[in-house]
């Protein structure tokens, strides 16, 4: 993946860089991976671990070595296509879909690493993630629903990691941002989580960054819907259910038995527009503008900004709604889709610690699956 900016990056090509020494056949690490999903993030991923898979095995020695690919009614497997990894969508052999036998295949019968990927976003899936630990598969995802779904099934997901499977979600909070990896670093390291307050949804971050009064909010809504920020049905970013998932997540990574229906969470569709079919929906997406023009208003005359914001206290409260922000308040100068999440911590309590940055798309989102696959990778052992 390329983290730089085009123009650094082209002046870091031109660089003297080291040669890396060659990485004998011997200290080679074997992954086998298996990707549920090949939809827009799952794709991404697939072409970005195709491009790095030369460069993973020269200079660290891992290969990675792609055995399947699950659609939603049909699977590819590597034993039925050799040449699998390079054109897994136009492959002429394929099974109808079967995740437990998909999950076998992967795993294979030697000994071997695996590691499964779930792109899907379906809740059938993550109810395979116990099973699937427990027999020793690694296990990412950027699905939220297993980390925010029911409490005891997540506690299923972390009990089955005791038989040495490990399972990481980086991307389910704001897609390739590393914020469950410095939550977890500080945990780690003996800090004390005091507070999360956070804008996690690049789609109403763009909306209150735009929405100053110059034109309604429901034309705001139909551009982001027209260039593709908001879900195809834009009250699902508008009700704030999924900032409350990602809220639950980082919750429960602090060690809260947080569950989905204890958020208060301020949906901004109005009954009437919530009651609608999508295509009426779009219709009469002024049913929202008179209550976001007083929200506004209400903004301006105390010389704050509207932000949408999830907050977790230290009493376990959480909350999800459109807050005024004093013009002073980091939140106020995001840009464009960008999400920022702030920690406050026993070591970060006067100036709490700020992760900021894009947070949607799904190059940035399979960037951040493909990072959680090399932290497992660099801990597994040389197998023969």
């Amino acid at each position: 993946m390329n983290v730089c900016a085009p123009e650094l990056a082209e002046h870091l090509q031109r660089l003297p860089l080291p040669m890396p020494a060659p990485v004998a056949t011997r200290h080679r690490r074997v992954l086998a991976v298996g990707v549920i999903g090949p939809g827009r993030v799952g794709s991404a991923l697939l072409e970005q671990l195709r491009a790095a898979q030369p460069r993973l095995v020269r200079d660290s020695g891992l290969e990675l070595r792609l055995c399947g690919v699950v659609a939603s009614k049909r699977m590819w497997l590597d034993c039925d296509d050799a040449e699998l990894n390079d054109r897994h969508d136009g492959a002429q052999i394929w099974r109808p879909n079967d995740l437990d036998a998909f999950a076998d295949h992967v795993r294979g019968n030697d000994g071997r690493h695996a590691l499964l990927i779930d792109c899907s976003a379906n809740d059938e899936v993550a109810a395979h993630y116990p099973r699937w630990l427990a027999a020793g598969i690694h296990v990412v995802t950027p699905n939220k629903l297993a980390g925010s779904g029911p409490l005891p099934r997540w506690l299923a997901i972390r009990a089955a990691c005791a038989s040495g499977a490990r399972f990481r979600y980086e991307a389910t909070v704001c897609a390739g941002l590393p914020v469950v990896q410095t939550l977890r670093d500080l945990l780690d390291t003996g800090d004390e989580l005091l507070a999360v307050e956070g804008m996690f949804s690049g789609t109403l971050a763009w909306l209150c960054n735009r929405h100053d009064g110059r034109q309604p909010f429901s034309a705001l809504v139909r551009e982001a819907h027209g260039l593709g920020y908001t879900e195809p049905d834009p009250r699902d970013d508008l009700s704030g259910l999924d900032v409350a998932r990602k809220l639950v997540i980082l919750a429960r990574e602090a060690g809260w038995p947080l569950s989905l229906e204890e958020v208060a969470v301020e949906s901004l569709v109005p009954s009437a527009l919530a009651a609608l079919p999508l295509d009426a929906c779009m219709q009469r997406l002024d049913l929202l503008d008179a209550s976001m023009a007083a929200r506004l208003a209400e903004a301006q005359a105390l010389g704050g900004v509207l932000r949408h914001v999830a907050s977790l206290d230290r009493h376990g409260r959480a909350r999800v709604k459109l807050v005024v922000l004093p013009a002073q308040h980091p939140f106020a100068h995001t840009r464009l889709t960008d999400n920022v999440v702030q920690f406050t911590s026993r070591r970060y309590c006067d100036n709490p610690l700020l992760v900021q940055g894009p947070g949607a798309g799904p190059e940035v989102t399979a960037a951040g699956v493909f990072s959680d696959l090399l932290r497992i990778a660099e801990s597994l052992e040389v197998r023969a």
